[in-house]
């Protein structure tokens, strides 16, 4: 079976989904995915050098953007070509004799599990920003998203077939959801910004917890053990409101980036491989010749 989503209407653009201002959710995200024992430890755990994100802060965000960017916006041979990459950082990531549970991150369970936090978070995101949305418009995100687990090693017959089928798939998989103390405090270290230099996580980290917190579903704030009041709630709904106002004004290439611009920049990476000019790459990323 072909791993490639559904076309959508010819009226649906995919690059219609995509706002930098979804970042601002992004922490929040990160806590849903792990928030199942077997991605929290399949991450605690990870020996892959270059996913550490506590000592690659750069690299981990640009991955993890592209990865998103080419998933949304690429063709169907971009995407194989991501999902190789994927599957070879992946294969490293299994669960030994001392870990708490068992995992690997070719599960497609587990894979469908990341691909249903990001359509949530991605939806939410949509509708904080250009609010309620019609019927089609909501169809048509949905079936967008089945090119997150399309992009990991998920099969096309996993993602559950319609919106109702997913509403029950999520409601049965929040019972799944445990993030134990290791986990927890590994989280509690992203959202306190604690891989940015002091002066700048000292400076966001009161920030972007508060907007965690606000963009997180209950179930996974009271894992967190994040407090939230009403009073959190009214200030959460004000910002938005604020954002979504910025956003309305911008142009589409400016509210698409980074995404835009990260898609663009992988694209040229991949042109120059094909054509033997990787060296190019190398000398860019040293910031020049000598």
């Amino acid at each position: 079976m072909s791993s490639e989503a559904a076309p959508a209407s010819p009226e649906f653009d995919a690059r219609d989904l995509v706002a930098g201002a979804g970042l601002l959710a992004a922490t929040a995200n990160v806590v849903m995915q792990l928030a199942r024992p077997e991605v929290g430890y399949g991450v605690l755990e990870s020996t892959v050098e270059h996913a550490q994100l506590m000592r690659h802060p750069v690299r981990r965000w640009l991955t993890t953007v592209t990865y998103l960017s080419v998933a949304l916006m690429g063709t169907p041979e971009e995407r194989a070509a991501v999902r190789q990459l994927v599957n070879r950082s992946h294969a490293q990531v299994r669960s030994t004799g001392d870990s708490p549970v068992s995992y690997s991150a070719f599960d497609p369970g587990l894979q469908l599990w990341v691909a249903a936090c990001l359509y949530q978070g991605m939806n939410d995101v949509h509708t904080a920003l250009r609010g309620p949305l019609d019927e089609q418009t909501a169809e048509e995100i949905y079936q967008a998203a089945r090119s997150f687990g399309a992009t990991l090693q998920m099969p096309a017959g996993m993602w559950p077939a319609d919106r109702d089928a997913f509403r029950s798939y999520w409601e049965a998989a929040l019972a799944s959801v445990r993030i134990d103390p290791p986990v927890r405090a590994y989280l509690g270290e992203l959202i306190r910004l604690a891989y940015l230099p002091a002066p700048l996580s000292t400076l966001l980290a009161p920030a972007n917890q508060f907007l965690t917190a606000g963009f997180l579903p209950a179930p996974f704030r009271d894992q967190m053990q994040l407090r939230w009041t009403e009073r959190d709630q009214r200030q959460f709904e004000a910002v938005l409101r604020a954002v979504a106002q910025i956003d309305r004004m911008l142009p589409a290439p400016a509210r698409r980036f980074p995404f835009n611009a990260c898609l663009l920049g992988w694209r040229c990476r991949r042109w120059l491989r094909a054509r033997g000019l990787s060296g190019i790459l190398n000398v860019t990323a040293r910031g020049g010749p000598g």
